[in-house]
């Protein structure tokens, strides 16, 4: 019985072009979100624009937002200078 809702680690790494083992080491590191099914995992095909990086996710909505905010208080008063040319 295939269920069409998930995909295998091999299916994904097809997919992205790279290895199962790094597809593993994703899933490890919380790249990827998966669901262990036994000693394999699977992942939701719903969450695929998001590893395909089609969709931002909410923690790297926050990096971005962490990372400008830190821009703009360092390099503020040259950004507006360089705005001004």
């Amino acid at each position: 019985m295939e269920n069409k809702e998930l995909i295998t680690t091999a299916e994904l790494a097809k997919i992205l072009g790279i290895s199962r083992i790094a597809v593993f080491k994703r899933i490890k590191r919380g790249q990827i979100k998966a669901i262990r099914v036994g000693r394999n995992f699977v992942i939701p095909r719903d969450s695929l624009p998001e590893v395909l990086g089609q969709v931002l996710s909410k923690k790297n909505k926050r990096e971005i937002e962490t990372a400008v905010k830190k821009t703009v208080r360092e390099y503020g008063q040259t950004l507006r200078l360089l705005g001004n040319e």
